[in-house]
């Protein structure tokens, strides 16, 4: 081989030795890479990536169709828990109205009941009222030992003629001495039983009457004692329970100055504000706190 090929050449020396320089048997040979062989691998490789994505796609898709299932699992199961709330709201709702209702009709049936209660109290506050009309009571006398009707008797016998009473023995139905709450309270109320009205209002009047007159009130002197003279005694109207709760805080009424005036009449409790006020009848503790509220 010639090693003048090897060399290098100049320009002009380039363009000079075209086919001077070149033998003319020298075939120059490109290799090329055969056609068909890149389509096949080209094929193959676009196969492959194919495949790949076809089993991406298929995972993706399945891990997707896999989640879709989950998700609708959790919103069956959600709507199936919202659906049961749903009935339970409405069970309750339902509960709750029935109770409503029936609260309503206890409430009613409570204020009728009242209503019925304070009529019934009223009738009986009125007979017993009505059974007490003829009756006074004598407070704060000393209990004797043994005592007996008879003592309770003349003693009440003596009262009346200290105050000059014309109430005779026949005129009185009966006598007896309240029984007291406990074995220590002794000086329990007598209660006399008079014939008429009349007999026991000319007796409270006529007790008034000598109290104002005498310096020395009513006691026990004037029931006959020879001992314990001079305790106080009192002669009122025989009221019931409820009455002699009125009488007591109408006189609380008068102690604090919110009134002026209080006195009992036929088993009624009265008071006044003024002289130039009306006469109100209690009927109620509700009404005395309202009236104490008014001063």
């Amino acid at each position: 081989m010639d090693h003048s090929m090897n060399k290098s050449m100049s320009e002009s020396e380039i363009s000079t030795a075209g086919t001077l320089t070149t033998p003319p048997n020298f075939v120059f040979q490109r290799y090329k890479r055969g056609y068909g062989d890149m389509e096949d691998s080209l094929s193959k490789q676009l196969d492959l990536f194919r495949e790949e994505i076809r089993k991406m796609l298929s995972s993706f898709t399945d891990k997707q169709e896999k989640k879709t299932q989950e998700i609708n699992a959790k919103l069956h199961e959600i709507q199936q828990s919202n659906t049961d709330i749903e009935k339970s709201i409405e069970f309750l709702t339902a509960q709750n109205k029935d109770l409503h209702e029936k609260i309503t009709r206890l409430e009613m049936q409570t204020k009728e009941d009242k209503n019925y209660i304070s009529i019934l109290e009223n009738k009986i506050e009125d007979m017993q009222t009505e059974s007490r009309k003829s009756n006074l009571v004598i407070k704060n006398v000393p209990r004797k030992k043994g005592e007996t009707k008879e003592d309770l008797l003349e003693m009440a016998m003596c009262l009346f003629q200290s105050i000059q009473c014309s109430i005779k023995k026949h005129d009185i139905k009966d006598i007896y001495r309240v029984r007291g709450k406990t074995a220590e309270k002794q000086n329990t109320p007598i209660v006399v039983e008079t014939g008429s009205t009349i007999l026991k209002t000319e007796s409270l009047k006529m007790a008034k009457a000598f109290n104002i007159k005498h310096q020395h009130k009513l006691s026990c002197k004037h029931m006959g004692f020879k001992t314990q003279e001079d305790t106080p005694v009192f002669i009122s109207e025989h009221l019931t329970a409820k009455g002699s709760r009125l009488h007591f805080l109408a006189r609380d009424l008068i102690k604090s100055g919110t009134y002026k005036f209080c006195w009992t009449a036929y088993g009624k409790v009265y008071v006044r504000k003024d002289e130039n006020s009306p006469t109100i009848i209690l009927r109620s503790e509700e009404q005395v706190h309202k009236l104490v509220l008014q001063k």
